[in-house]
């Protein structure tokens, strides 16, 4: 309806099919919007004839006026260049802000401005690149249009054929997921790992109730407590403290407690949530070295046990093969 206002406002005035094919919407969607203008206290007023039409009365004008300082800024703080970019939306969103840029009120354009210089979104994590999944952009169109999609998948296990409806997308450290729903469920796919996809003729009906920030928050903290079911007792020095925090994923960190009091060495005990399996587990604790001693469970300090003694057995037959031989001197030949 904002748009059908700034349209009335550039053109003076126009008809209901001409608005229609603007904004991809049928004639009766236009008059509905119109009739809800109208209930809303705009003065448009209809012109009835060959040559009528909708227009403005009484000078009548759309100002983004009511912004706030921190609200205009907000708008371009939200124009993310890398995503949109890779939705295929990075034109479209330039020429919006160029506009939105246009229409605002002289005080708060400079603040605009001074949001996009200073502040910026590297999406991926360190030492790691951005995704460019090759049926993203099919994908995110048929996520607005309500299309079902056929994709081809690459699961951890084997190749899958699935019929999705495509409810949304997530941005994730550099990867795009897409919670799709399939035979009444909502799954998780990454993009990347679409190795075809094709969009179907067939529309769904999006679930009234569905959530995407609500349903990517429940299905992110439950893979994460799927991937650190159990608990380790470790014992921590001053250093190795330091190093869980730094090396940890984001939930384990979160999820460790430490014992505030510490032995005479400054060692503190810590609960740690590791992997599924030993292995896994050691895996994680290893990165500490020598600044971690695990306590319990027994299988796991074995495993740690069986996994150091194998490399110090390792790296000392290494050592032998590297260092050089010694030869005997050879006698001096006497005149």
């Amino acid at each position: 309806m904002l748009s059908i206002l700034t349209t009335l406002q550039a053109k003076g005035q126009v008809t209901a099919p001409e608005l229609a094919e603007a904004f991809e919407v049928s004639v009766r969607t236009i008059y509905r919007d119109i009739d809800a203008l109208a209930a809303s206290g705009v003065p448009v007023y209809a012109d009835r004839g060959a040559e009528g039409g909708y227009r403005l009365l009484g000078g009548y004008r759309v100002r983004l006026n009511g912004l706030s300082q921190s609200e205009a800024g907000a708008l371009f703080l939200a124009g993310l260049p890398g995503p949109a970019a890779a939705l295929g939306l990075d034109a479209t969103m330039i020429a919006a802000q160029n506009k939105l840029m246009a229409a605002l009120p002289a005080n708060l354009r400079e603040d605009a401005g001074r949001m996009q210089e200073r502040f910026h979104l590297d999406a991926p994590g360190w030492f790691g690149e951005a995704e460019e999944p090759k049926h993203l952009r099919t994908i995110a169109g048929a996520a607005l249009r309500g299309a079902l999609i056929k994709i081809r998948y690459q699961s951890w296990r084997a190749e899958k054929q699935r019929r999705v409806a495509p409810l949304g997308l997530v941005l994730k450290g550099g990867s795009w997921y897409l919670a799709g729903q399939v035979d009444g469920s909502v799954r998780t796919y990454r993009v990347a790992r679409v190795l075809d996809c094709v969009v179907l003729d067939d529309c769904f009906d999006r679930p009234a109730d569905f959530d995407l920030a609500a349903y990517w928050q429940d299905a992110t903290l439950r893979l994460e407590a799927e991937m650190h079911p159990n608990v380790a007792i470790v014992r921590l020095s001053p250093f190795g403290v330091k190093l869980l925090d730094a090396l940890s994923q984001p939930y384990v960190k979160a999820r460790t407690e430490i014992e505030d009091a510490a032995d005479a060495d400054g060692w503190r005990i810590a609960r740690v949530p590791t992997g599924k399996t030993s292995w896994h587990a050691a895996a994680e604790l290893l990165r500490l070295g020598p600044e971690a001693e695990v306590l319990e469970p027994a299988d796991l300090r074995e495993k740690m046990a069986e996994l150091t003694q194998g490399m110090a057995a390792r790296y000392r037959t290494a050592a032998r093969k590297a260092r050089p031989r010694r030869t005997s001197p050879q006698p001096t030949k006497q005149s």
